[in-house]
């Protein structure tokens, strides 16, 4: 396991932070499905997943609804940075509760190649260990 830390000011869109966002352009590799993509489209091959069509994802949906609906081509790297709180999912996709986060670690590796990568951000990133099959 790779652990990075990057101090960046906080921000609704995690991804306008430069440092963040180059540093996950040069970690994704080939096809990247980006859940709770937000508005910052990332120079990656990747497929947007995001609740507020406002952003212009390619599916509008929830993120555990479209992981376990995906029956498309696996994905080589998988961006998880969900709001931090219940009450930051209610303000950021306007009063609609986010995917349950652990179940949706759950069913991550249904739409991830076997060696894959998962970038994830935050208060639920400490739990995508050896539990859920990643090493």
């Amino acid at each position: 396991m790779e652990i990075d830390y990057i101090k960046a000011p906080l921000n609704k869109y995690t991804f306008t932070a430069s440092a963040i966002r180059l540093w996950v352009e040069r970690h994704c590799a080939g096809k990247v499905l980006n859940l709770f993509a937000g508005k910052i489209r990332l120079k990656a091959d990747e497929v947007r997943v995001d609740t507020n069509k406002e952003t212009q994802p390619e599916f509008v949906m929830d993120a555990l609804t479209f992981v376990l609906w995906w029956n498309g081509p696996m994905f080589d790297t998988v961006i998880l940075d969900p709001p931090y709180s219940h009450r930051k999912s209610m303000e950021m996709y306007n009063g609609h509760v986010s995917s349950p986060f652990n179940n949706l670690k759950d069913n991550i590796h249904l739409v991830l190649n076997k060696f894959g990568s998962v970038i994830t951000f935050g208060y639920h990133s400490v739990s995508m260990g050896e539990r859920r099959g990643f090493y």
